[in-house]
């Protein structure tokens, strides 16, 4: 199994449906490949935190960085919002 495959089959593997042919390539690709055992790691973690539901304090200056950095990429991609 390529990273490529592996990544097209990562949903069912971090919900723990294991039971298909699929999963176990899956989990045979990710033994050897550290990159990938990163990537699932991450988003166990991710997972783990949103189902936790616990809300975690922003800085406000990081808060108003990241409102910014996010409205000039828009405004890159999509240009500025319509007056009004």
């Amino acid at each position: 199994m390529t990273c490529e495959e592996m990544l097209a089959a990562l949903s069912d593997y971090v919900d723990g449906e294991r039971l298909t042919a699929v999963c176990e390539k899956f989990a045979e690709h990710l033994a050897g490949c550290n990159p990938c055992q990163v990537v699932v790691d991450n988003i166990r973690q991710t997972i783990s935190l949103y189902q936790d539901g616990e809300p975690y304090p922003v800085p406000a200056e990081f808060q108003q960085q990241l409102k910014e950095c996010l409205r000039q990429r828009w405004e890159s991609k999509f240009g500025p919002p319509p007056k009004g």
